[in-house]
């Protein structure tokens, strides 16, 4: 699914200490805490507490965020709908990798069980 430059643009440029909060309460409302969103995080990016803590403080965008990051090799089998685009046919890879995040933020915040979240077998 095509997404547009602007659009790439914005979220690309959107600092992860922004959303975080918001991921945060999003998952504490429905039940969920810090410590498993913290966990989905890890298993996404490979960033432990300290790393996360580090890119928090330091205000980084989304685009270094994720440049640092390394991919987990089932992000992949992440799929279905967030925020009305399909992740698995997003085309611009950053796009791609910040909604595979919401996505995995969204199943936890749904009650889904954390085998399911991190694509286990």
């Amino acid at each position: 699914m095509n997404t547009t430059e602007k659009h790439d643009e914005r979220i690309a440029k959107m600092t992860f200490a922004s959303v975080y909060p918001m991921y945060i309460a999003k998952v504490e409302k429905k039940g969920r805490t810090k410590e498993e969103l913290h966990q989905i995080i890890k298993w996404l990016t490979g960033y432990d507490e300290k790393k996360l803590h580090d890119l928090i403080e330091k205000k980084v965008t989304f685009e270094t965020f994720f440049q640092h990051a390394k991919l987990n090799a089932n992000a992949h089998l992440i799929t279905g709908l967030i925020c009305g685009y399909r992740v698995e046919e997003i085309e611009n890879t950053l796009t791609q990798q910040v909604r595979y995040l919401d996505k995995l933020v969204d199943e936890l915040a749904k009650g889904r069980k954390m085998e399911k979240i991190l694509r286990v077998a």
